[in-house]
């Protein structure tokens, strides 16, 4: 059999494909039982006719045929899916190709136009008719599917301008050869290429998705598609094979998969965030009772050894239930920081000696800090604590010993990252070599109370912490890990460009004068707390109001209560704290307000000569020094 009867049983294969041609100005030259099948117009109806007739009249209206011949000749390819129509005016959407066909002198003689119908999976079969010239010039003229025939031993007996530029060979190179080189070896060692042969000669076609190789060995994810070909009296003379390349397609699916998976475990941690903010926002008032009740109690009692020692306990629970609330504050992203510009390259090292200490004798801590190491912007004794919880964490993870590496480097990160803005970040790694975590694990490393360590070694809140810290800082918390190899923990911050100030020293708090006898009006809507304020502001010599909302408060303010102090709760119905002090300071300027909560929603209002923060839960220092600091 001759290659151009090759080529007609090759064309006249392929059942999924409507494959015809046009000369250069549109009209059909050539038609085939398989788009009459396609179209529904019979070849003496068709030829010669405009192809527009195809096409929809909104479509025609705005002229798509003629400039899809247009685009065909100018950029050697035209591709587009749309609604075209059949003779009888029924609709189907069309996946089109259209391929310039030139002459041997470059002149352009026509067009190969190939059409697809995606409402239906399974296609009737295509008879293509044409000559055997236009058979060649058509299969040929066609570069975005690999088209070509299989003997019936599956060795390639022809091969087209797609194959060429999909896969890489010549036409030389590759006919005579078995097509099971374009498999991958784990494929080859599985018999795939058998198994495709054999199931389209016993179903009549084979489809599938997978790997593929080029000549140069890379591989790209194709569409594959055997047809048998059979003769005249059935018996398989070969097969019709059509691949095409859709790997950028797999991948835009993968990167949204990807994208997808990010944003279901943000809002994940978003909702466990807002449920622990609000457990531990409850948790602070029942503390602020219990602990400034007891700091009363402690202080009015003579001391008694029967007495003293149990209350001195309480307050020591009282205090570490404040320090559980503020572990969870900062997860839910509610705590207050202090940000500042850090210098990692000066302050890791410094540091060294301290974490050496606290991972003891048997782990060997090393720093590997790139030179050129930018500052960060972050809460200074918020990131201390971090790296001491990350250094800890895999310690523990060495239990007989083992090297703790902290690196930082600087890094970009593109649009293409679905956890971080794009900009210039530092990247501060902990890395140990202990047992890892599997990927179910490292998942849920970051929710609150989530711990793989024993009973009693470790509330769960560390990485949670960490978590919360990081994404008020701009940054993230990033966790790669492998069962038995270790796991490297990065705080991605986003780098100070730019700013060259230096950490501010932290002031020592002077001693406080005796206070003067206050007029203070105290809001809170919690009356465990408020009675609990009430009663420690009494306690430091202060005549007290009491008010249990902002708007009792702004009544008593509005009557001409006489006050010299404002002291309100920050989270309250209807009004916050800080909008009622915002209000106050309207018709009062003059008037000194604190501002007392665990929240970090009301940093704004403490900052550029705002009211003073008084920190939940408190003790009757906290609230002389807050006081003091409102007056100055």
């Amino acid at each position: 059999m001759d290659e151009n009867a090759r080529y007609r049983l090759l064309v006249e294969a392929i059942t999924d494909y409507a494959v015809y041609m046009l000369d250069e100005d549109g009209r059909v030259v050539s038609w085939n039982p398989g788009a009459e099948r396609f179209k529904g117009y019979r070849t003496e109806e068709i030829l010669g006719r405009h192809f527009s007739c195809f096409y929809t009249p909104e479509d025609r209206a705005v002229d798509l045929p003629a400039r899809a011949l247009a685009i065909a000749a100018a950029e050697g390819r035209f591709e587009q899916e749309g609604w075209r129509l059949r003779k009888t005016g029924e609709r189907f959407w069309a996946h089109v190709v259209i391929d310039p066909i030139r002459g041997g002198e470059g002149r352009l003689i026509g067009y190969a136009k190939v059409t697809r119908d995606l409402t239906e999976r399974r296609r009737a079969a295509e008879d293509l008719r044409r000559s055997q010239e236009q058979f060649q010039i058509l299969v040929d003229g066609v570069t975005d599917y690999a088209i070509y025939m299989l003997d019936p031993g599956g060795r390639v007996s022809s091969w087209n301008s797609g194959a060429q530029r999909i896969k890489g060979y010549q036409p030389q190179e590759i006919i005579g050869a078995h097509f099971s080189r374009f498999y991958s070896l784990e494929d080859r060692a599985n018999g795939a290429p058998e198994q495709a042969l054999e199931v389209a000669g016993r179903e009549g076609r084979f489809e599938k998705e997978g790997w593929r190789l080029r000549k140069d060995g890379s591989r790209f994810w194709a569409h594959v598609v055997v047809d048998a070909i059979r003769g005249e009296d059935g018996g398989l003379i070969g097969y019709a094979k059509v691949t095409r390349d859709i790997t950028e397609r797999v991948e835009a699916q993968r990167a949204l998969e990807k994208t997808r998976e990010a944003l279901f475990q943000s809002k994940k941690l978003e909702a466990i965030g807002e449920l622990t903010g609000g457990i531990a926002h409850d948790f602070n008032n029942l503390l602020a009772a219990i602990l400034g009740s007891l700091d009363l109690v402690r202080k009015r009692l003579p001391h008694d050894p029967r007495i003293s020692p149990l209350l001195d306990n309480a307050v020591l629970g009282a205090e570490r239930g404040a320090q559980l609330t503020r572990r969870m504050l900062a997860f839910a992203r509610k705590q207050e920081l202090r940000h500042e510009i850090v210098d990692l390259g000066a302050r890791l090292p410094g540091q060294r000696e301290f974490l050496q200490g606290l991972v003891g004798a048997d782990h060997e801590l090393r720093l590997a800090l790139a030179p050129d190491l930018e500052a960060v912007r972050t809460d200074p004794v918020q990131l201390d604590a971090a790296v001491v919880n990350l250094v800890v964490n895999a310690r523990d993870a060495m239990p007989a010993g083992g090297r703790i590496e902290i690196s930082a480097m600087s890094r970009i990160v593109g649009i293409e990252d679905p956890f971080l803005a794009p900009g210039a970040y530092v990247r501060l790694s902990v890395t140990d070599h202990g047992e890892g975590m599997d990927a179910e694990t490292a998942a849920r490393a970051m929710e609150p109370f989530f711990t793989t360590k024993g009973v009693g070694r470790g509330t769960g809140l560390g990485l949670s912490m960490v978590h919360g810290l990081m994404l008020q800082s701009g940054g993230r918390l990033e966790i790669q890990s492998e069962k038995g190899a270790g796991s490297v923990v990065s705080l991605w911050l986003p780098r100070a460009v730019g700013q060259t100030e230096g950490l501010r020293p932290v002031a020592e708090d002077p001693q406080l004068p005796q206070a003067l006898r206050l007029r203070v009006l105290a809001v809170d809507d919690d009356p465990l707390v408020l009675t609990n304020t009430v009663a420690m502001l009494e306690e430091l010599g202060h005549v007290v109001t009491a008010a249990s909302s902002a708007g009792r408060a702004l009544e008593l303010l509005t009557s001409g209560w006489a006050v010299d102090l404002l002291i309100t709760d920050h989270i309250m119905p209807v009004m916050t704290g800080a909008d009622l002090l915002e209000k106050v300071r309207l018709s009062r300027p003059d008037l000194p307000g604190v501002l007392a909560t665990g929240y970090a929603e009301a940093g704004t209002a403490a900052e550029g000569g705002g009211p003073a923060r008084l920190a939940k839960p408190f003790t009757l220092e906290d609230l002389k020094r807050a006081i003091h600091h409102a007056m100055e």
